[in-house]
């Protein structure tokens, strides 16, 4: 699957990924209406606004983009009709041919580390039957439990040509609490992505690592270093836009030959349409304003890296 992205984003120009994080109060009114009208204000009808919400922002996206990254916790807030949601979305997504990346941040070990992995990027055997359960083609992987909890996710990656993003340096303000510490003099996160750089050769696609990273963008310094600690993994910057990364931040974070990472903006493009700048768009074309936002942020991104 990483050489599927790999080659979308060479397709596309467009090293991004749509974070598809929806909150209620992102949807336009009109479709929340459209939907309690139908369902109620229930979780159903919750789920429904959600569904259609995503799909507007998808059909208007597409074309530009070779991922997308929906964060499950987004759709269980809803429970089971919300995951009805996520699954309906990563369906479309992937008949839209866009890579999906699963924000799931699962970790444990053994047997439930599996059951995580074969959930999101595996098939479960049903008597004679075997089924795909919610079939995204990756998923983000909290590394704290060491090897026991990530070699699980491993093996399904390896039987079904799926791909990990293992968390190594997240966005948020207090992630240096733990992830800064100094190990034998040196950060932990860096222990982390040698960790991730290890994993990775056992799980190599052609230029590429099944086994990538998540750093956030707003630690531009920090990614330098891990872009040379992990050569051959793609990382994943969450924190443009919305957390105040912007495209000059992110030149370290790509290798010479412009690859290597993709870029994450959530509700700078899905909610683009509150932003002011977006805002003569309107609530009832707040799919145009997405992609305007799109186009916007590849632009940012693209003359970044022909200016570094």
């Amino acid at each position: 699957m990483i050489n599927k992205l790999v080659e979308k984003i060479k397709k596309t120009n467009a090293p991004i990924v749509v974070g598809l994080d929806p909150m209620l109060n992102y949807i336009p009114e009109h479709i929340q209406k459209a939907a309690f009208a139908e369902y109620g204000e229930t979780l159903e009808g919750a789920a429904e606004a959600i569904w259609q919400y995503n799909k507007g922002i998808v059909d208007a996206t597409y074309d530009l983009i070779p991922a997308v990254k929906p964060q499950i916790a987004m759709y269980e807030q809803f429970g089971i009709e919300g995951l009805k949601a996520f699954k309906k979305t990563v369906d479309y997504c992937k008949s839209k041919d866009l890579v999906v990346i699963g924000d799931v941040k699962r970790g444990d070990i053994g047997s439930t580390s599996a059951a995580y992995a074969v959930g999101h990027l595996g098939s479960v055997q049903v008597g004679s039957k075997s089924y795909v359960p919610f079939d995204e083609d990756f998923a983000t992987v909290n590394p704290y439990f060491g090897s026991d909890g990530v070699k699980p996710f491993m093996e399904v990656c390896k039987e079904h040509k799926k791909g990990l993003f293992i968390l190594v340096k997240t966005s948020n303000p207090s992630s240096g609490e733990f992830q800064d510490q100094l190990v034998d003099g040196r950060p932990l996160y860096e222990l982390v992505g040698e960790k991730v750089a290890q994993w990775g050769e056992e799980l190599m696609g052609d230029d590429y690592s099944y086994i990538g990273a998540v750093v956030g963008a707003t630690y531009p310094e920090m990614g330098k270093v891990l872009r040379k600690v992990m050569p051959k993994s793609f990382i994943l910057v969450p924190g443009y836009g919305a957390q105040g990364g912007k495209g000059a931040d992110l030149v370290h974070f790509f290798n010479e030959d412009g690859l290597g990472a993709i870029v994450n903006s959530s509700r700078g493009i899905i909610a683009a349409y509150k932003q002011e700048k977006y805002a003569s768009f309107g609530a009832e074309n707040y799919a145009d304003a997405s992609r305007q936002a799109v186009l916007d942020m590849i632009a940012d991104i693209d003359g970044a890296l022909k200016n570094r």
